[in-house]
C-alpha cells in the first residue's frame, strides 16, 4: 500500500481530526448520560446529535487516513497517478460527509432551543433556521456531488485517458462563499436567539447572562466558518491537495465545535446531579446510613420561634390565630432532587429566594383540645 509521511500540513490535518473527534465522543457520551440517566428524557435532538457524531467519526477517520494517502502533500511528492487519484477520492468523500455532519449537529442544537421557545415568533425563527441549514446543506451537497460528470471524473481528471467535465473553479468558489455566508447567518441566529428566549424568565440578571452564554455556545462553530473564508479561493489552485489544507482543518473544527458546544448546553444537570449525589453520600456516611430513606417524616407546631413557612397556619389557613398553638401538622416530604421529570425540558425558571431541601407531598393536621 502506497503511503506518504505524516509531516507538515498532512500532520496538522491528522492531529486536528484526532483531537476534535476525541472531544466530540466524550461530549456526546456525557450528553447521553445526562439525558438517559440523570434527566431520563432522551429526545429527538439527542438522537440527532448521536447521528452527527457517527458522521463526524466517519469524516475524522477519512481525515486521518487521507493525509497518509496524500492530502496535504504537493503534487510532486506522488510517485504514481493512481496514488494521486486515491488522495483526491479521499478528499471528495470527506467533503460529502462534512456537509451532513455539520448540518445534523446544527439542527440538533436548534431542536434543543425549541424546547425553551414559548413565543410563536421564536419558534418560527428556529424552524426557519432549521430549514435554512437543511436547504443549504442539501443544495451544496448536490453541487459537489454533480460537480463533475461523471462523478468519478473529480479524481480521474488527472488521467488524460479519461474524459468528462467539471464546473469551473470560479463557479465553485462563488457557491462556497454563498454556502459559508448563509452558514454564518444560521450560526449567529442560534447564538443570539437564546438571549431572547430567557430574557423574560423570572431569574436574576446574573443568572440570565450566564445561562444565555451557555446556550449560545452552539454558535461557536461560526468562528471556524469565518476563519475559513479567506482560504476558499484555494479551490482554484492547481496544487489542490496541498493548498486546501486550511479548508480541511477549519471544516473539521467547525463540525467538531458544533458537536461539543451543542452537548455542553445540556450538561448543567450533570453538575447538579454530581453535587447532590456527593452531598447525599456524605450525609449518609455521617448519619451511619440512617438518612437513606426516600421520604422524611416531620411534625410542625406553632410557637414564637417557628419560621413562617413552618407554622401550622401556613398549611391550614382556615384555622384562627388563637387555635394555631393547638394544632399539629404531620407532613411527609420527598427529596426535591429526586423528583421525576417526564419531559425533556429542563426547569430554567426556578423560584426566587431560598429553596427548601424537601418538597412537601402529604400533610395531615390534628386539633388538640383540653377536653
Amino acid at each position: 500500500m502506497y503511503t506518504l509521511p505524516l509531516v507538515d500540513r498532512a500532520l496538522a490535518i491528522f492531529t486536528v481530526a484526532a483531537v476534535m473527534v476525541g472531544l466530540s465522543i466524550v461530549a456526546v457520551l456525557m450528553r447521553c448520560f445526562v439525558r438517559i440517566y440523570v434527566v431520563r428524557a432522551f429526545g429527538w435532538d439527542d438522537g440527532l446529535m448521536v447521528i452527527a457524531l457517527a458522521l463526524f467519526i466517519a469524516l475524522s477517520t477519512l481525515c486521518m487516513l487521507g493525509p497518509v494517502a496524500g492530502i496535504g502533500h504537493t503534487m510532486k511528492e506522488f510517485q504514481s497517478v493512481p496514488a494521486l487519484q486515491k488522495a483526491l477520492m479521499w478528499w471528495w468523500l470527506g467533503q460529502m460527509l462534512y456537509l451532513w455532519a455539520s448540518a445534523v449537529a446544527k439542527v440538533a442544537i436548534a431542536l434543543a432551543l425549541l424546547r425553551l421557545a414559548v413565543k410563536q415568533y421564536h419558534r418560527v425563527i428556529l424552524w426557519m433556521t432549521i430549514g435554512l441549514v437543511i436547504s443549504i446543506g442539501l443544495v451544496f451537497w448536490l453541487v459537489l456531488l454533480f460537480d463533475c460528470k461523471p462523478v468519478s471524473y473529480f479524481w480521474e481528471r488527472i488521467n488524460f485517458t479519461k474524459s468528462g467535465t467539471c464546473l469551473s473553479a470560479d463557479t465553485l468558489i462563488a457557491i462556497a462563499y454563498l454556502y459559508s455566508s448563509l452558514t454564518i447567518v444560521s450560526d449567529f441566529t442560534l447564538g443570539i436567539l437564546p438571549a431572547c428566549l430567557i430574557w423574560n424568565l423570572q431569574m436574576t440578571r446574573r443568572t440570565k447572562v450566564a445561562l444565555a452564554g451557555i446556550l449560545s455556545l452552539g454558535a461557536i462553530a461560526s468562528i471556524a466558518v469565518v476563519v475559513r473564508l479567506p482560504y476558499l479561493k484555494n479551490y482554484s489552485d492547481p496544487d489542490f491537495l496541498y493548498s486546501t489544507y486550511q479548508i480541511a482543518i477549519w471544516s473539521i473544527m467547525e463540525t467538531g465545535l458544533a458537536i461539543v458546544a451543542g452537548c455542553l448546553i445540556t450538561l448543567r444537570p450533570l453538575f447538579r446531579w454530581f453535587l447532590d449525589g456527593s452531598s447525599s453520600y456524605r450525609r449518609r456516611r455521617r448519619s451511619g446510613g440512617r438518612i437513606g430513606s426516600k421520604y422524611a417524616l416531620s411534625a410542625l407546631t406553632g410557637n414564637a420561634s417557628t419560621p413562617a413557612s413552618q407554622e401550622p397556619r401556613y398549611w391550614r389557613p382556615d384555622i384562627g390565630p388563637e387555635d394555631s398553638t393547638n394544632v399539629v401538622v404531620t407532613s411527609i416530604s420527598s427529596p426535591l432532587g429526586q423528583s421525576n421529570v417526564d419531559s425533556s425540558q429542563e426547569d430554567l425558571n426556578p423560584t426566587g429566594g431560598s429553596r427548601h431541601k424537601n418538597q412537601v407531598s402529604v400533610h395531615q393536621s390534628f386539633m388538640i383540645s383540653d377536653g
